[in-house]
C-alpha cells in the first residue's frame, strides 16, 4: 500500500512540473518566437499610446466613426466578463432590445434604406467580437462620410480595403475590423476629433 501511494506521488510531482511548468513555459516561449504579436495580445498603438486590441470589439457611438456590435460583456467589451446575454429568439427582452437598436439605426443612418443586418442589432456570444460585416460597413458609410466630409465613396473604398476575406477561403464570413477600419478613417479622413479611442 505504501508503495503505491509513493507511487501516486511521484507521478503527481512529474505530471505536475511536466504540465504545470515545462509545457506551458515551452508553448509561452514557442508564441513569443513565432507570433510576438499575437501572443501579446495584438495591441494596436498610435504614437506610443495602446488604443485597443484588434481582438476586442470597442464602443464606438459617435458618427464619424464605425459602429461595432452590441456587446453583452459586463458593461460592454469587457475582457473579464465575456459572455452573451443567453436571451433566446423568443424571448420578449431580447425582441425589444433589437427593435430599439433597429429604431435607433435608423435614425442614426437616415440615408440608408435597406434591411439593417443582423450582426448591428446583435451581440456575439462572447460579446467582444471585434469584426462587423461588410454589409454593416456599407450600412454606416454615408453617415460616416457625411460626419467627416468626405465623398461615401471615399469611405467605401476604405472599408472595401480593410475588408478580410474567409480564413483559408472557406473558413467564417468576410469581415471588416473596426477598431482597424476607425484608425484609417483617422489617417486618411481626419476630422475634428480626439485620436481613436473608445467612444
Amino acid at each position: 500500500m505504501l508503495s503505491h501511494l509513493k507511487t501516486a506521488l511521484r507521478m503527481t510531482l512529474v505530471l505536475g512540473v511536466l504540465t504545470g511548468c515545462l509545457y506551458p513555459g515551452l508553448i509561452t516561449a514557442l508564441a513569443k518566437s513565432f507570433f510576438p504579436r499575437q501572443s501579446d495580445g495584438s495591441m494596436i498603438e498610435v504614437k506610443g499610446v495602446v488604443v485597443g486590441s484588434t481582438l476586442i470589439g470597442q464602443n464606438f457611438t459617435t458618427p464619424g466613426y464605425f459602429h461595432g456590435r452590441p456587446s453583452a460583456a459586463g458593461n460592454g467589451y469587457d475582457p473579464l466578463s465575456s459572455g452573451g446575454s443567453n436571451l433566446g429568439p423568443t424571448n420578449r427582452k431580447l425582441a425589444d432590445r433589437i427593435e430599439t437598436d433597429v429604431a435607433k439605426f435608423r435614425r442614426d443612418n437616415p440615408a440608408f434604406a435597406g434591411p439593417v443586418p443582423a450582426d448591428l442589432v446583435t451581440a456575439s456570444a462572447s460579446g467582444l467580437d471585434p469584426d462587423i460585416s461588410p454589409a454593416s460597413a456599407y450600412a454606416q458609410l454615408d453617415r460616416v462620410a457625411q460626419a467627416r466630409g468626405v465623398a461615401p465613396s471615399r469611405v467605401r473604398h476604405l472599408v472595401d480595403a480593410h475588408t478580410q476575406g474567409r480564413r483559408l477561403g472557406f473558413l467564417g464570413e468576410p469581415r471588416v475590423n473596426v477598431l482597424e477600419l476607425n484608425l484609417a478613417l483617422d489617417r486618411e479622413f481626419p476630422a475634428a476629433l480626439n485620436p481613436v479611442a473608445p467612444r
